[in-house]
């Protein structure tokens, strides 16, 4: 998929945001010399708002659904406090190899619990109350995800979903996948239950805080 922001922008905007660990540095170059479809890696600038994120909610318990090689889950998992839990949730066996040894290597790789498996069934096995949630899974199931999590958020809580752009694709709906994403972003508009903003960032990102 084309970018929709500049890659030089994109660059800019990297170099001009915090550093991160080697450790995540490693694990970029891994992705993208290795994956399938390393354009899914997060990548600093998106890794660092949700870092951000996280610690200025103060959360304890964070969602994801979809791990990939876990650029993400390291990045949210470094702003949880030493008791904190980040449950993140994948299928892709290879991709589960990439961050379970990254997990492991990782200071905050105790924070993390990786489960496989169908991310709709695992999510119905689950009991929230969770301060925040990543969504960034397969996109045709994006609203179905969207209603689970927002019944996983406490009161207060904040959602981010990624991708809701789809490289400009939104403003055509010409398949499947872009259509599910644009029902997404229509819902959230258009739901009573959540605050939300609609940002330009890398391939877009939805926030949306669920009401107190």
């Amino acid at each position: 998929m084309k970018p929709i922001v500049d890659p030089r922008l994109e660059r800019y905007a990297e170099e001009h945001s915090s550093d991160v660990p080697d450790l995540l540095e490693r694990l970029s170059r891994e992705t993208l010399a290795t994956m399938k479809s390393p354009q899914m890696l997060s990548g600093r600038t998106e890794g660092q708002l949700l870092r951000l994120l996280v610690k200025a909610i103060a959360a304890n318990r964070v969602l994801e659904v979809g791990t990939f090689t876990g650029y993400s889950a390291l990045m949210m998992a470094s702003a949880l406090p030493p008791n904190g839990e980040l449950i993140t949730l994948e299928k892709d066996p290879r991709a589960e190899e990439v961050a379970r040894r990254y997990f492991a290597e990782s200071e905050h790789g105790p924070k993390i619990r990786l489960l496989m498996g169908s991310a709709l069934d695992t999510l119905a096995s689950i009991a929230g109350p969770f301060d925040f949630a990543f969504l960034d899974a397969d996109k045709e199931n994006y609203p179905r995800y969207y209603e689970r999590i927002l019944e996983l958020l406490r009161p207060g809580g904040m959602l981010a979903v990624d991708n809701v752009l789809w490289s400009g694709k939104v403003l055509d709906l010409e398949d499947q996948e872009t259509k599910a994403i644009h029902a997404l972003n229509e819902r959230a508009h258009r739901d009573p239950r959540v605050e939300h903003v609609l940002l330009t960032v890398r391939d877009g990102v939805l926030l949306a805080r669920k009401r107190d």
